[in-house]
């Protein structure tokens, strides 16, 4: 019977794989990912505006007649003075949302658009920290809209 010739060879090309593709993993773990998600630096005027601008969801939005329900409906916001901004739902019984038209994603916020209901007393809040000219409505209602202009700011110059 004849036994098979081995080498060490594969044993050590095997290895050198394997050490090989750790450390391709660890760099793209340590170095591209971190960089890739990492958030943008924003001037701290936008990330601590000295004024925030407020929405009212008011009673009886739910209603397809009433021609207010976000009121002011079209808005406009300036990076720096009043970016954040603050939907309250003042209605006595109805849950709505704010959800935008087509998507839309701040580079340090994140999707725009509120996770679920917002309930009757509840706000909802986004900072916007660039220009974005966005169209909102209330998923359950969709006959509520909303506008919102995030411009250039004076204090952002």
């Amino acid at each position: 019977m004849s036994v098979p010739a081995t080498s060490h060879a594969y044993g050590i090309a095997l290895i050198a794989v394997l050490v090989g593709s750790a450390v391709g993993i660890a760099y793209y773990q340590m170095y591209f990912i971190p960089e890739f998600n990492a958030k943008p630096i924003i001037p701290d005027k936008i990330l601590h505006p000295g004024d925030t601008t407020k929405i009212s969801i008011i009673p009886g939005a739910e209603n397809p007649q009433q021609q207010q329900n976000f009121v002011p409906k079209k808005i406009e916001s300036q990076l720096g003075v009043d970016n954040l901004v603050i939907w309250k739902n003042t209605s006595d019984s109805a849950a709505h949302t704010v959800t935008p038209d087509k998507p839309f994603k701040d580079l340090y916020s994140g999707d725009f658009g509120s996770n679920g209901v917002i309930l009757p007393g509840k706000t909802y809040q986004f900072l916007f920290t660039q220009e974005a000219k966005i169209t909102y409505h209330c998923d359950p209602h969709p006959w509520m809209k909303g506008e919102i202009d995030v411009v250039h700011g004076a204090l952002t110059s």
